[in-house]
């Protein structure tokens, strides 16, 4: 625009710079705008597609590597979890084993016979020692007697043990 030209607030402006002043010229296009034709630049549409895809494997790795981090954190919670069910479970065990140990004891059987089945301990004529019986030979599987015992010992024959 030249500088002692003043344009109105109802003209519109046009491509270029140039406004049309006249309304009559509003819906016809300047002859100068209309000459130019643009070609598509192919080298720019390929650097913007390699950009975008770029991008998009680039948000694609960025995602991939949150959800793997996600994943990890979860895991490191069940981890913990676990962890402590284990440290439970063993001491339970170790309860568990020192409760066995207690009730499997002798003199705790031996007290519970005597106190609760009124049991005594037997006399040594009471005590009958069993043998193994061998179905070959005599049916002793040893002369000897297995304990000490009150009674003298059966006499060997010769050419058995």
């Amino acid at each position: 625009m030249s500088a002692g030209a003043v344009r109105s607030p109802a003209s519109p402006p046009v491509a270029g710079g140039r406004g049309m002043t006249h309304p009559s010229d509003w819906g016809r296009a300047h002859p100068q705008v209309a000459r130019f034709h643009r070609e598509r630049d192919r080298r720019r549409l390929v650097a913007m597609v390699k950009t975008l895809a770029g991008a998009a494997l680039l948000v694609v790795l960025v995602l991939g590597v949150v959800g793997l981090r996600i994943q990890q954190v979860r895991l490191s919670y069940r981890l913990d979890g676990l962890r402590a069910t284990k440290a439970q479970m063993e001491d339970r065990q170790s309860q568990l084993q020192v409760e066995r140990e207690s009730l499997q004891s002798h003199a705790r059987i031996e007290n519970m016979a005597r106190v609760k089945l009124k049991m005594e301990r037997p006399t040594s004529n009471q005590v009958l020692l069993a043998r193994e019986y061998v179905p070959s030979g005599d049916g002793l599987s040893m002369a000897v007697p297995l304990t000490a015992a009150a009674e003298k010992p059966a006499p060997s024959k010769p050419g058995v043990r």
